[in-house]
């Protein structure tokens, strides 16, 4: 390979790299010009495609995501001059598209100063189904594949490609403004807000593929805006809880890989590595939750459940039977198969491996989990602590088989491995 060639390589690496860090960033850009989703996600892409063609000349810009999108301003400004509606978006977006002094516009009290948070609560308009309104703001804020969310859904890719393709043209065709709503429009479309931020922090906590176990990135911009919001609605319980989950949650983060990138399960994590700072702030977030009457929230519950661990000072001295009675509400409140997985993990833990096996055999048929690796994945380990280690082996194969994660994988052949040695 040349010198020239070696230089084209590294330049598109990184161009990669930056754009998957910032491409809501791009997108919201343009959004704010355009006012559609659909072309702004356009524009980011011809913005990628021309930065792929003039870095390698030119070298790298000092700072790659500013030149993307002001790029992507650009000819969002030039898409929207020549366009025969001009001075009727003109006098929308006011003085807002003069290169020169290109700049968010001004907030007031109620106002989100944001971007990407306008981008989120535009993609979550309650004309799209809830799944539409998820799987769009994934794709566009979170910079996820089609199959990325597709795994995180646990259905087929062909019906996420279809949701993502149906909703930009329902808001395109329904005339969406790029904005933050107010009162009771809020309201109604924060249930779908809070869910997708959620789940865009899941997938930089275990990601569904890729050579890499954690994506921070996700988990920091997830975290910025679960902070922004709570900071918005200070009244709203379930904001709190969602955020005082994902501090916690997050504080586990650089013990959840070994130096190598291995995982590293809860029970060998070094809990001294836990971030401190971030757990104090999610028990403060829990309590702000608790104040504003969202205690019962699935996302508070989830955050109480996360505080146990964090309360506990080793792995054997986590209280296991509260953590299990905490999973049975949440079970009541948000119902859901991966729930009762979990709850299964929190019993077996309380009163024995055989009372959970009983309760995952129970989700064996359950819709959505015959994909999901995780089913095999606890099954294999309760047999394994039951002795018996061949039905443990085939289960984690089984399981290393269903996830498109390497990192998983291999740690799933490993314990398959280690069950059969104590097999023989």
């Amino acid at each position: 390979m040349t010198a020239q060639s070696r230089a084209g390589a590294s330049v598109e690496q990184t161009l990669e790299t930056v754009f998957r860090l910032e491409s809501a960033r791009i997108v919201a850009t343009a959004a704010r010009v355009v006012r559609d989703l659909g072309i702004a996600e356009e524009i980011a892409q011809d913005v990628f495609l021309a930065a792929l063609e003039q870095w390698p000349g030119s070298g790298l810009p000092d700072r790659p995501g500013a030149w993307l999108a002001a790029a992507a301003k650009h000819r969002a400004v030039d898409l929207v001059r020549r366009r025969e509606t001009y001075a009727r978006k003109l006098a929308e977006v006011g003085r807002t598209l003069d290169e020169a002094a290109y700049d968010p516009e001004p907030s007031g009290p109620g106002d989100i100063d944001d971007d990407v948070l306008r981008l989120v609560f535009t993609a979550c308009h309650p004309v799209l189904s809830a799944e539409a309104r998820t799987a769009l703001t994934l794709r566009l804020v979170g910079g996820l594949r089609t199959d990325e969310i597709a795994r995180a859904f646990l259905v087929p890719e062909p019906t996420v490609a279809q949701r993502i393709v149906r909703a930009k043209r329902t808001l395109a065709k329904a005339g969406v403004d790029f904005e933050v709503p107010y009162g009771a429009d809020r309201a109604a479309r924060l249930d779908s807000v809070l869910e997708v931020i959620y789940l865009i922090f899941n997938e930089g906590y275990a990601a569904t593929a890729g050579d890499d176990l954690l994506r921070p990135a996700l988990c920091e911009d997830a975290l910025r805006l679960a902070r922004v919001l709570a900071a918005l609605m200070p009244k709203e319980g379930e904001v709190h809880g969602l955020a005082a989950l994902l501090e916690i949650q997050a504080s586990r983060t650089a013990t959840r890989t070994g130096p190598d990138g291995a995982p590293v399960l809860l029970a060998d994590q070094n809990r001294r590595r836990w971030n401190r700072l971030l757990i104090r702030r999610g028990f403060a977030a829990l309590e702000r939750a608790v104040e504003a009457g969202g205690a019962n929230g699935p996302y508070a519950l989830q955050a109480t459940i996360a505080a146990c661990h964090a309360r506990a000072a080793t792995y054997a001295s986590t209280d296991w039977p509260t953590i299990a009675a905490l999973y049975a509400r949440l079970a009541t409140v948000a119902p859901s198969p991966v729930v009762e997985l979990n709850r299964a993990v929190a019993v077996s833990m309380a009163d024995g491996p055989e009372a959970g096996l009983a309760l995952v055999d129970a989700l064996a048929t359950a819709p959505g989990l015959d994909r999901y690796h995780l089913l095999p994945s606890v099954r294999g380990d309760l047999l394994a602590r039951l002795g018996r280690t061949e039905e443990a082996r085939a289960e984690f194969e089984r399981a290393a088989a269903l996830t498109r994660n390497e990192r998983e994988r291999a740690l799933l052949l490993q314990r398959a491995v280690q069950a059969a040695k104590s097999g023989g």
